[in-house]
């Protein structure tokens, strides 16, 4: 994807908005607070521990505000947009699937992922239509490549993954519909062992395969990267095309495949 004039325009627009992104503490969130913060971005970063989330606003500085919560929670939803109201929300915030085959989970385990990745997105999104957002807000909301191809170690996880494409989608016809002017976007990241999930299953998968970690990880090279996220996210912020998912892999950023 190449900037034109215009987009460049939009970049300077930047400065001086708010944006607030759930998991903000580590991996992928953190990378993308750090990327819209340094674009002259007011970033509220969401995430339930404390201490990461003073040690990421220690590096970004006065531009970040923490706030530890649990970013299922619905009232906090409703609160915190109506508080802040975001030009940017990016719903980044996920639980660590459990590692094992289907018939070694329970339950419990395979549903980890919507009880959070999928119910977060859900709250927020219902809420960001509700308020509403201003006209030309941009939503993002962070799914997996596991949504496309599956992921047979991590339970629930895919499907949790593949529901918050549909909510999404979902969302942006209602924009469209209600003329809101707010615009939907799903990224898809390519595993990846540089965030702390990911490294977690590459090492499952690469046992699950009786392979080497490192030479399992080298399906995966160039490695994806939390930097590489945030230049992402700056991109389909600042974009006027009209495509509405993404994949991310190390080789950068490209359309899902219709």
């Amino acid at each position: 994807m190449q900037h034109s004039m215009e987009d460049n325009m939009i970049d300077n627009e930047l400065v001086d908005r708010t944006a607030l992104v759930t998991g903000a503490s580590r991996g992928f969130g953190r990378g993308v607070s750090i990327a819209l913060a340094a674009a002259g971005v007011r970033v509220v970063g969401l995430a339930r521990s404390r201490d990461r989330l003073d040690a990421v606003a220690t590096e970004i500085g006065e531009a970040f505000t923490p706030v530890a919560a649990d970013a299922t929670d619905p009232e906090l939803a409703k609160s915190m947009l109506a508080e802040h109201h975001p030009d940017v929300l990016v719903l980044n915030a996920g639980a660590t699937p459990p590692l094992a085959p289907i018939h070694e989970q329970t339950w419990d385990s395979f549903n980890a992922n919507w009880t959070v990745d999928t119910r977060h997105v859900f709250e927020w999104i219902r809420e960001a239509l509700r308020l509403p957002l201003r006209p030309g807000s941009v939503v993002i909301a962070v799914s997996s490549g596991a949504a496309l191809g599956g992921s047979p170690l991590s339970g629930g996880y895919a499907p949790a993954k593949a529901a918050i494409r549909f909510i999404s989608t979902y969302a942006a016809e209602e924009s469209e519909r209600a003329s809101l002017g707010i615009r939907f976007r799903t990224l898809f990241p390519q595993l990846t062992p540089n965030t702390d999930l990911g490294a977690a299953a590459v090492a499952g998968y690469a046992a699950r395969q009786d392979t080497p970690v490192e030479i399992f990880a080298k399906n995966f090279e160039p490695a994806l990267t939390p930097e590489q996220v945030g230049a992402a996210v700056i991109e389909l912020v600042t974009t006027n095309d009209p495509t509405q998912e993404f994949l991310i892999s190390g080789h950068g950023l490209k359309q899902v495949p219709s």
